[in-house]
This record gives C-alpha cells, sequence and structure tokens, in this order.
C-alpha cells in the first residue's frame, strides 16, 4: 500500500509557514525532515507516524490515540503511529505535525 497522497499533502500544508522541510520517500511512505531528522510521514500503512522521544512515547500512547510504532514486527522506540481517521481535522494533524518537530529538532544523534 502506498502513503495516503491527501494526507501527505495535508502535512506539506502545515509545513509551510514553518521550519524548513525536506521531503524524502522512505520504507513506502514520505518522511518530512526537518533539522535532517524525520519529525512525521505519511505512513505505507496509512496514518502518520511522528517522532516523539522516548521519554515522551509511553505517556503520548497512555493519553492520545496514538499506538507504538512498529516496523518489521519490532516496536521502534521513541515513535508512534497515529491512525489516518485521528488526524482528520487541521488541528489534529497540528498538534501531531508539532510534537514532531519538537522532537526533531531536540532530538540527538545521527541525521538522516
Amino acid at each position: 500500500m502506498a502513503y495516503d497522497a491527501e494526507l501527505a499533502a495535508r502535512v506539506r500544508e502545515m509545513f509551510a509557514a514553518g521550519p524548513p522541510v525536506l521531503e524524502k520517500k522512505m520504507f513506502g511512505g514520505l518522511a518530512f525532515l526537518v533539522d535532517g531528522r524525520i519529525s512525521v510521514a505519511a505512513s505505507s500503512a496509512g496514518g502518520l507516524l511522528v517522532r516523539v522521544g522516548a521519554e515522551r512515547a509511553e505517556q503520548l500512547v497512555a493519553t492520545n490515540a496514538a499506538e507504538p510504532m512498529e516496523m518489521g514486527g519490532r516496536t521502534m522506540r521513541g515513535w508512534v503511529h497515529v491512525d489516518g481517521e485521528q488526524v482528520h481535522s487541521r488541528r489534529e494533524l497540528a498538534k501531531w505535525v508539532d510534537v514532531g518537530i519538537d522532537a526533531a529538532t531536540n532530538a540527538k544523534g545521527p541525521r538522516t
């Protein structure tokens, strides 16, 4: 399954007034990189992948409509998956994009 092009266009629109972003096709989806790190991605499995940081992941899963991100049968620490229905409104999508931008700009480690 290809990523949701409509969701990707909505994410792109969110970045229009934000930080510089690089779009990159990765893992069958479309990733949006800020400061050389993936912040969010339109997932090939549908919905949105969001970098949240390891310290926030459990709290966000417990209090929001987010699930731990899995790739290749492994849970990816510091990432969550948000179903497309949960980012239907502009406000909800903006909230998750902001979380991803914050995590990407404050992340340590290598850039993509």
